[in-house]
């Protein structure tokens, strides 16, 4: 796949996760505490240990940790959704 591509797809991706959880926790008003724990774990865990997944196709930002927090925001998503964004990168 095109580097190019591979961004645009990264940054689409993290921009959807972060619309899901706007809607969720301030248009529905009805976050749940399961979605919440995700959020604060996924996070927690990527700036923790570093792990910028946004880096691995070339996108780095001037902001430290915004990679990783972006990344914790993905990783909340679940593992099948992780899973499937790095299998359509061809990272996995």
């Amino acid at each position: 796949m095109n580097k190019e591509v591979s961004k645009m797809l990264m940054v689409c991706v993290v921009l959807e996760g972060i619309i899901t959880y706007i809607n969720n926790f301030f248009v529905i008003g009805e976050p749940h505490y399961q979605m919440i724990l995700s959020l604060v774990f996924g996070i927690f865990i990527a700036v923790a240990y570093k792990i910028d997944l946004l880096k691995l196709v070339s996108i780095e930002s001037e902001i430290p940790y915004i990679g990783c927090v972006l990344t914790g925001i993905l990783f909340s998503r679940g593992s099948n959704y992780i899973h499937d964004i790095l299998k359509t990168l061809n990272i996995m």
